[in-house]
Protein backbone atom coordinates (compact mmCIF):
# COMPACT_ATOMS: atom_id res chain seq x y z
CA UNK A 1 0.00 0.00 0.00
CA UNK A 2 1.34 3.44 -0.95
CA UNK A 3 2.23 5.73 1.93
CA UNK A 4 -0.10 8.73 2.18
CA UNK A 5 1.90 11.78 3.19
CA UNK A 6 -0.11 15.02 3.39
CA UNK A 7 1.88 18.01 2.15
CA UNK A 8 1.60 21.74 2.80
CA UNK A 9 2.66 23.52 -0.40
CA UNK A 10 3.82 27.11 0.26
CA UNK A 11 3.94 29.40 -2.78
CA UNK A 12 5.51 32.85 -2.50
CA UNK A 13 4.18 35.68 -4.65
CA UNK A 14 4.20 39.45 -5.15
CA UNK A 15 2.04 41.44 -7.60
CA UNK A 16 2.12 38.84 -10.37
CA UNK A 17 -1.48 37.78 -10.83
CA UNK A 18 -1.09 36.64 -14.46
CA UNK A 19 1.69 34.23 -13.51
CA UNK A 20 0.06 33.15 -10.23
CA UNK A 21 -3.14 32.25 -12.09
CA UNK A 22 -1.19 29.87 -14.32
CA UNK A 23 0.48 28.35 -11.25
CA UNK A 24 -2.89 27.83 -9.57
CA UNK A 25 -4.10 25.99 -12.67
CA UNK A 26 -1.08 23.70 -12.23
CA UNK A 27 -2.18 22.81 -8.71
CA UNK A 28 -5.75 22.22 -9.90
CA UNK A 29 -4.58 19.12 -11.77
CA UNK A 30 -2.18 17.37 -9.39
CA UNK A 31 -2.20 13.58 -9.20
CA UNK A 32 -1.59 13.73 -5.42
CA UNK A 33 -4.79 14.86 -3.67
CA UNK A 34 -3.35 14.95 -0.14
CA UNK A 35 -2.13 18.52 0.09
CA UNK A 36 -3.06 22.06 1.00
CA UNK A 37 -1.91 25.19 -0.82
CA UNK A 38 -0.77 28.32 1.04
CA UNK A 39 -0.09 31.51 -0.92
CA UNK A 40 2.57 33.47 1.00
CA UNK A 41 2.00 36.99 -0.30
CA UNK A 42 4.70 39.62 0.24
CA UNK A 43 2.29 42.58 0.17
CA UNK A 44 0.53 42.29 -3.20
CA UNK A 45 -2.32 44.56 -4.26
CA UNK A 46 -5.93 43.49 -3.53
CA UNK A 47 -6.34 41.86 -6.94
CA UNK A 48 -4.05 39.03 -5.82
CA UNK A 49 -6.31 38.26 -2.86
CA UNK A 50 -9.34 38.39 -5.18
CA UNK A 51 -7.67 35.89 -7.54
CA UNK A 52 -6.90 33.47 -4.71
CA UNK A 53 -10.41 33.76 -3.28
CA UNK A 54 -11.92 33.10 -6.71
CA UNK A 55 -9.90 29.90 -7.09
CA UNK A 56 -10.46 28.84 -3.47
CA UNK A 57 -14.22 28.72 -3.96
CA UNK A 58 -13.95 25.63 -6.16
CA UNK A 59 -10.45 24.34 -5.45
CA UNK A 60 -10.09 20.57 -4.87
CA UNK A 61 -7.83 21.07 -1.81
CA UNK A 62 -7.66 23.77 0.90
CA UNK A 63 -6.30 27.04 -0.52
CA UNK A 64 -5.28 29.84 1.85
CA UNK A 65 -3.84 33.34 1.45
CA UNK A 66 -1.30 34.69 3.98
CA UNK A 67 -0.46 38.38 3.48
CA UNK A 68 1.44 41.22 5.08
CA UNK A 69 1.71 44.90 4.05
CA UNK A 70 4.10 45.93 1.29
CA UNK A 71 7.19 47.34 3.01
CA UNK A 72 9.73 46.36 0.38
CA UNK A 73 11.17 42.91 -0.30
CA UNK A 74 10.23 40.81 2.74
CA UNK A 75 9.75 37.37 1.20
CA UNK A 76 11.56 35.59 4.04
CA UNK A 77 9.27 37.20 6.62
CA UNK A 78 6.05 36.12 4.94
CA UNK A 79 7.40 32.60 4.51
CA UNK A 80 8.22 32.51 8.22
CA UNK A 81 4.62 33.55 8.93
CA UNK A 82 3.27 30.80 6.67
CA UNK A 83 5.39 27.96 8.08
CA UNK A 84 3.74 27.75 11.55
CA UNK A 85 0.31 27.95 9.90
CA UNK A 86 0.93 24.86 7.76
CA UNK A 87 -1.48 22.07 8.69
CA UNK A 88 0.81 19.19 7.71
CA UNK A 89 4.16 17.81 8.86
CA UNK A 90 5.81 18.03 5.44
CA UNK A 91 6.32 21.33 3.59
CA UNK A 92 7.03 21.99 -0.09
CA UNK A 93 8.33 25.43 -1.09
CA UNK A 94 7.94 26.94 -4.54
CA UNK A 95 7.24 30.28 -6.22
CA UNK A 96 4.27 31.95 -7.83
CA UNK A 97 6.04 31.90 -11.20
CA UNK A 98 6.66 28.13 -11.28
CA UNK A 99 3.97 25.96 -12.91
CA UNK A 100 4.10 22.41 -11.49
CA UNK A 101 3.82 19.34 -13.66
CA UNK A 102 0.84 17.21 -12.62
CA UNK A 103 3.03 14.77 -10.62
CA UNK A 104 4.97 17.53 -8.83
CA UNK A 105 3.47 17.16 -5.34
CA UNK A 106 3.33 13.37 -5.69
CA UNK A 107 7.06 13.14 -6.41
CA UNK A 108 7.90 15.14 -3.29
CA UNK A 109 5.50 13.11 -1.15
CA UNK A 110 6.80 9.74 -2.39
CA UNK A 111 10.49 10.61 -2.06
CA UNK A 112 10.34 12.29 1.36
CA UNK A 113 12.40 10.52 4.00
CA UNK A 114 13.59 11.23 7.54
CA UNK A 115 16.82 13.19 7.87
CA UNK A 116 16.67 14.60 4.32
CA UNK A 117 15.36 17.60 2.43
CA UNK A 118 14.54 17.30 -1.28
CA UNK A 119 16.26 19.53 -3.83
CA UNK A 120 14.55 20.18 -7.15
CA UNK A 121 15.13 22.72 -9.89
CA UNK A 122 13.19 24.44 -12.65
CA UNK A 123 12.98 24.76 -16.42
CA UNK A 124 13.36 28.45 -17.22
CA UNK A 125 11.18 29.68 -20.08
CA UNK A 126 11.48 32.83 -22.17
CA UNK A 127 8.95 35.64 -22.04
CA UNK A 128 7.16 34.80 -25.29
CA UNK A 129 6.34 31.22 -24.31
CA UNK A 130 5.61 32.28 -20.71
CA UNK A 131 2.91 34.60 -22.02
CA UNK A 132 1.63 32.06 -24.55
CA UNK A 133 0.85 29.32 -21.99
CA UNK A 134 -2.88 29.06 -21.35
CA UNK A 135 -4.93 27.11 -18.82
CA UNK A 136 -5.63 24.29 -21.28
CA UNK A 137 -1.92 23.94 -22.05
CA UNK A 138 -1.35 23.37 -18.32
CA UNK A 139 -4.26 20.95 -17.92
CA UNK A 140 -3.15 18.90 -20.93
CA UNK A 141 0.53 19.06 -19.94
CA UNK A 142 1.61 20.66 -23.20
CA UNK A 143 3.80 23.26 -21.48
CA UNK A 144 5.99 20.38 -20.20
CA UNK A 145 6.26 18.75 -23.62
CA UNK A 146 9.53 19.33 -25.49
CA UNK A 147 7.83 19.07 -28.87
CA UNK A 148 5.29 21.75 -27.98
CA UNK A 149 7.96 24.03 -26.52
CA UNK A 150 10.20 23.65 -29.57
CA UNK A 151 7.50 25.21 -31.74
CA UNK A 152 7.80 28.36 -29.61
CA UNK A 153 11.43 28.50 -28.43
CA UNK A 154 14.48 26.27 -28.42
CA UNK A 155 14.86 24.59 -25.01
CA UNK A 156 18.41 24.63 -23.69
CA UNK A 157 20.34 21.53 -22.63
CA UNK A 158 19.22 21.69 -18.98
CA UNK A 159 15.53 22.01 -19.88
CA UNK A 160 15.83 19.22 -22.43
CA UNK A 161 17.35 16.89 -19.85
CA UNK A 162 14.72 17.63 -17.19
CA UNK A 163 11.66 17.60 -19.42
CA UNK A 164 12.85 14.63 -21.47
CA UNK A 165 14.23 12.48 -18.66
CA UNK A 166 11.31 10.05 -18.53
CA UNK A 167 12.22 6.66 -17.05
CA UNK A 168 15.88 7.57 -16.53
CA UNK A 169 15.05 10.59 -14.33
CA UNK A 170 16.16 8.83 -11.13
CA UNK A 171 19.44 7.79 -12.75
CA UNK A 172 20.08 11.35 -13.94
CA UNK A 173 19.43 12.63 -10.42
CA UNK A 174 21.98 10.12 -9.14
CA UNK A 175 24.76 11.06 -11.59
CA UNK A 176 24.23 14.83 -11.94
CA UNK A 177 27.15 16.94 -10.68
CA UNK A 178 24.69 19.58 -9.38
CA UNK A 179 24.66 19.86 -5.59
CA UNK A 180 21.44 19.10 -3.73
CA UNK A 181 20.83 22.59 -2.33
CA UNK A 182 17.68 24.09 -0.82
CA UNK A 183 16.10 26.09 -3.67
CA UNK A 184 13.27 28.59 -3.42
CA UNK A 185 11.37 27.23 -6.42
CA UNK A 186 11.39 23.50 -5.72
CA UNK A 187 12.40 22.10 -2.32
CA UNK A 188 10.66 20.22 0.48
CA UNK A 189 11.46 19.46 4.11
CA UNK A 190 9.91 18.17 7.31
CA UNK A 191 8.29 20.98 9.29
CA UNK A 192 10.00 19.83 12.49
CA UNK A 193 13.43 20.13 10.86
CA UNK A 194 12.59 23.60 9.57
CA UNK A 195 11.42 24.76 13.00
CA UNK A 196 14.60 23.29 14.54
CA UNK A 197 16.73 25.72 12.49
CA UNK A 198 14.21 28.57 13.00
CA UNK A 199 13.14 28.98 9.38
CA UNK A 200 14.43 31.69 7.09
CA UNK A 201 16.91 34.39 8.13
CA UNK A 202 14.87 37.60 7.78
CA UNK A 203 17.97 39.77 7.41
CA UNK A 204 18.43 38.32 3.94
CA UNK A 205 16.88 39.79 0.81
CA UNK A 206 17.07 38.41 -2.74
CA UNK A 207 20.01 36.19 -3.57
CA UNK A 208 20.64 33.06 -1.53
CA UNK A 209 18.37 32.98 1.54
CA UNK A 210 17.10 29.53 0.61
CA UNK A 211 20.64 28.22 0.16
CA UNK A 212 21.56 29.60 3.59
CA UNK A 213 18.57 27.83 5.12
CA UNK A 214 19.72 24.61 3.49
CA UNK A 215 23.21 25.10 4.88
CA UNK A 216 21.81 25.35 8.41
CA UNK A 217 19.80 22.18 7.80
CA UNK A 218 22.96 20.42 6.61
CA UNK A 219 24.88 21.67 9.65
CA UNK A 220 22.19 20.00 11.73
CA UNK A 221 22.63 16.73 9.86
CA UNK A 222 19.68 17.08 7.45
CA UNK A 223 21.18 16.23 4.06
CA UNK A 224 19.89 17.21 0.65
CA UNK A 225 18.56 14.65 -1.83
CA UNK A 226 18.65 15.46 -5.55
CA UNK A 227 15.32 15.27 -7.45
CA UNK A 228 15.84 17.90 -10.18
CA UNK A 229 14.93 15.49 -13.01
CA UNK A 230 11.95 13.93 -11.20
CA UNK A 231 10.12 16.95 -9.68
CA UNK A 232 9.49 19.16 -12.69
CA UNK A 233 8.19 22.71 -12.89
CA UNK A 234 8.52 25.40 -15.55
CA UNK A 235 9.63 28.89 -14.52
CA UNK A 236 7.87 31.84 -16.14
CA UNK A 237 10.06 34.76 -17.15
CA UNK A 238 10.05 38.06 -15.24
CA UNK A 239 12.23 41.02 -14.27
CA UNK A 240 13.98 41.23 -10.88
CA UNK A 241 13.91 44.86 -9.83
CA UNK A 242 14.54 43.78 -6.23
CA UNK A 243 17.98 42.33 -7.09
CA UNK A 244 20.70 44.65 -5.82
CA UNK A 245 24.46 44.31 -5.38
CA UNK A 246 24.06 45.47 -1.80
CA UNK A 247 21.66 42.65 -0.93
CA UNK A 248 23.79 40.08 -2.74
CA UNK A 249 26.89 41.13 -0.82
CA UNK A 250 25.07 41.16 2.52
CA UNK A 251 23.69 37.69 1.83
CA UNK A 252 27.13 36.37 0.91
CA UNK A 253 28.45 37.62 4.23
CA UNK A 254 25.65 35.90 6.19
CA UNK A 255 26.15 32.64 4.29
CA UNK A 256 29.90 32.77 4.90
CA UNK A 257 29.26 33.17 8.62
CA UNK A 258 26.80 30.25 8.61
CA UNK A 259 29.42 28.04 6.98
CA UNK A 260 32.29 29.24 9.16
CA UNK A 261 30.43 28.73 12.45
CA UNK A 262 28.45 25.68 11.27
CA UNK A 263 25.35 27.45 12.54
CA UNK A 264 22.14 25.47 12.93
CA UNK A 265 19.95 28.36 14.17
CA UNK A 266 19.27 31.94 13.18
CA UNK A 267 18.23 34.52 15.77
CA UNK A 268 16.40 36.36 12.94
CA UNK A 269 13.91 33.66 12.00
CA UNK A 270 10.45 32.47 13.07
CA UNK A 271 11.27 32.84 16.76
CA UNK A 272 13.11 36.03 17.61
CA UNK A 273 14.54 34.63 20.85
CA UNK A 274 18.12 33.40 20.93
Amino acid sequence: MERVLPVSVIVSTYNAEAWLEKVLHGYLHQTWPHFELIIADDGSRPSTRALVERFAAGFPVPLRHVWHPDEGYRRQEILNRAIPLAAHDYLLFTDGDCIPRRDFVQVHARLAEPGRFLSGGYCKLGMAVSEAIEADDIRAGRCFDLGWLRTREQPGFSNTMKLGAGRVAALLDHVTPARATFNNCNSSVWKADLLAVNGYDERMKYGGPDRELGERLENRGIRGKQIRHRAVCVHLDHARAYKTQESLQRNREIRAQTRATRATWTAYGISKST
